[in-house]
Parts: structure tokens; C-alpha cells; sequence
């Protein structure tokens, strides 16, 4: 019985955290009709089975945005052994469906308190493995991932638009990177096309203490001017 009550809950949360996600894109159409929603963050970690290695662990953030954050460690495997990836989420009638950058899809469907990862096809996977993650709380991952976007800099504030999602982020201060973006736009004050290696994480807003989503440039920062993200 208490497994049967874990698994509506389980289910019930993920489906409310989705749902809000189609609140909100019902917001951008009638934004009078609807409250606006606060930030909230969902995850999940656990070791999927690995067919040349110890066990993939594998921990999955979704955030209200639409948007999601996963990072793969390959244990036993050499270096370097830890990747991370991100992208859109929606939902069918039953199932998680994540989009990475590149359009590739991965599916998960609530199976207890967590989510059961499905085959390429959305179908679940016939093994006598686990393939589930548990809920946790958790910290978004630090592993550097491969960017695209629009950078903007004016007023001691940056902002990253992705090519990939759509998604606007926050960029964390980085004096070299302002320095290289005044450098590439020139005269013009404009978004100029940005290409780095970085990673997510929550910075308290100075102004409402809020914490919102930021970009955290790693490595391999590269501006491209005259360029967008259609460009080639």
C-alpha cells in the first residue's frame, strides 16, 4: 500500500512541475489570465547499467523554464569520464521527453518516487537491470558544456541568449569576457554571437535575492561578430 501511495505522489509531482510548464507557455499567450511563476527545480540521481564500464551515474535536473541539465559519469572509465548535456523538456500523456542541443530525445516515464529511463523509441526497457533515479537535492553540475548563443553586455549586466533553446540566462561576471565582447562589437552596441565551454548554476539576484538560473563561463570563450545564430 505505502508503494502504491509513493508512486501517486511520485507521479503527482512530476505532472505538476509539467503541467506548469504548460502554464507558463499559456502565460506568454495570456499573460493577464495567469500568475507568473516562481522558480523551482526538480532532480533526480542514480547509476544506470553501463555496458563497458562500472555503472553511468546519472543525475537529471528539470527546471519550470522548460529547460533540463544532465550529468553522466562513466565510474571505472578513464579520463575523461564525466559529461554533461542540456536542453527542452515536455510531456505526453505519460511520458518525460528531454531534447538535448542537437535534437536528440531521451525518454523517462514516474515509476515510485522517481523516473524510469525508456528506450530511444519511448518504450520501457526489458531488463532485469535498473534503469531508475531517485529524487535528491542537489546542486547543479559543474561539468563544462558546449555552448551557443547571443552575448549582451550593458549596465554590469550580461545576459546569454542559447541558440539551441531559446532560453535567456544571466552570465556570471567575467571581466575578460566583457573586455573580449567590447572588442568584437565595436561601436555597435548589439548581441554578438558567443561560443563557450560553461555550466549552469543559481546566483542570488543583487537586486531581489531571488536565485536565478546563471551562466558560468568555463573555458574556449570565442565571439563571433556579424555572426548570429543562423550563421554557419
Amino acid at each position: 500500500m505505502k508503494t502504491a501511495i509513493f508512486s501517486v505522489v511520485a507521479a503527482s509531482t512530476l505532472f505538476v512541475l509539467m503541467g506548469c510548464h504548460n502554464r507558463a507557455e499559456m502565460q506568454a499567450l495570456e499573460p493577464t489570465q495567469a500568475e507568473a511563476l516562481k522558480p523551482m527545480q526538480q532532480s533526480w540521481r542514480g547509476v544506470l547499467p553501463c555496458a563497458d564500464c562500472e555503472g553511468i551515474e546519472t543525475s537529471l535536473f528539470l527546471e519550470k523554464d522548460g529547460s533540463w541539465v544532465m550529468n553522466q559519469h562513466y565510474q571505472g572509465a578513464k579520463a575523461p569520464s564525466s559529461f554533461a548535456s542540456y536542453g527542452t523538456w515536455a510531456r505526453t500523456a505519460d511520458k518525460l521527453v528531454l531534447t538535448d542541443t542537437a535534437g536528440e530525445k531521451r525518454y523517462f516515464r514516474a515509476k515510485g518516487e522517481g523516473l524510469e529511463m525508456l528506450d530511444m523509441q519511448g518504450n520501457p526497457i526489458e531488463s532485469q537491470f535498473n534503469y531508475t533515479l531517485a529524487p535528491v537535492t542537489a546542486a547543479l553540475p559543474a561539468t563544462p558544456m558546449a555552448m551557443r548563443g547571443m552575448y549582451f553586455y550593458m549596465a554590469d549586466a550580461a545576459i546569454f541568449t542559447d541558440c539551441a533553446t531559446g532560453k535567456k540566462v544571466s552570465v556570471a561576471n567575467n571581466a575578460q569576457l566583457e573586455r573580449d565582447y567590447a572588442a568584437a562589437r565595436g561601436s555597435d552596441t548589439k548581441p554578438v554571437l558567443l561560443t563557450v565551454d560553461g555550466h549552469f548554476t543559481l546566483e542570488a539576484n543583487p537586486d531581489s535575492g531571488e536565485r536565478v538560473k546563471t551562466l558560468v563561463p568555463d573555458r574556449d570563450a570565442r565571439f563571433e561578430a556579424g555572426k548570429n545564430c543562423d550563421s554557419k
